[in-house]
C-alpha cells in the first residue's frame, strides 16, 4: 500500500512537470510570435530575421560589444556574426569601430536608430503582455510574481 501511494505521489510529480516544462514551451513559443509580430508591425523596412533581431538587442543592452561575442550570445561563427554585423551596419541599425585596446577587434554600438527600434518594439511587447495579463482580471500572487523572477533569472543565461 505505502509503495502505491509513493508511486503516485512520483507519477503525479512527473505529470506536474511535464505540464511546467509544456507551458513554459507555450509561453516560449507564444513570445517568440510575439517578437515576430513586433518586428512585422514595426520593422517591415528591416526586413529583419529573428536572428538579427537577437543581435540588435545584445548589442542595444550593452555599452559597445566586440563581434566574436556578439556571435558566442547569438550562436554564430566569427565569419557570420560578421556578416550579420555588416547587414545591420548598412540598415543603420548598428555602428562598429576599432577596439581602443586591440586594434584587430571590432566593437559595435547600437546606432540612435537601433535603439529607437529596439526601445519601440520592446515597449510594444510590453504591452501586448499588460493586455493579456488584464484577461486575468485579478492581481498576480506575490508567490508567482517571485517565481516568475525566479524562472527568468535562470534563462537569463540565454540572453
Amino acid at each position: 500500500m505505502i509503495w502505491h501511494v509513493k508511486a503516485t505521489e512520483a507519477s503525479r510529480s512527473a505529470s506536474s512537470e511535464a505540464r511546467l516544462v509544456g507551458a513554459l514551451e507555450g509561453l516560449i513559443v507564444g513570445a517568440v510570435g510575439m517578437t515576430t509580430a513586433a518586428l512585422d508591425a514595426f520593422a517591415p523596412d528591416y526586413d529583419l530575421t529573428l536572428q538579427q533581431w537577437r543581435a540588435l538587442v545584445v548589442v542595444a543592452r550593452s555599452d559597445g560589444i566586440r563581434v566574436g561575442e556578439i556571435g558566442d550570445r547569438v550562436g554564430l561563427a566569427p565569419p557570420s556574426a560578421s556578416r550579420l554585423i555588416r547587414r545591420l551596419e548598412r540598415r543603420g541599425l548598428v555602428e562598429t569601430a576599432r577596439d581602443e585596446t586591440d586594434r584587430r577587434a571590432i566593437v559595435v554600438r547600437a546606432s540612435r536608430r537601433g535603439h529607437e527600434l529596439w526601445s519601440t518594439l520592446v515597449a510594444h511587447r510590453r504591452g501586448l503582455i499588460v493586455e493579456l495579463l488584464r484577461d486575468f482580471r485579478m492581481p498576480a500572487p506575490q508567490r508567482l510574481v517571485s517565481d516568475i523572477e525566479a524562472l527568468e533569472q535562470a534563462f537569463s543565461r540565454y540572453s
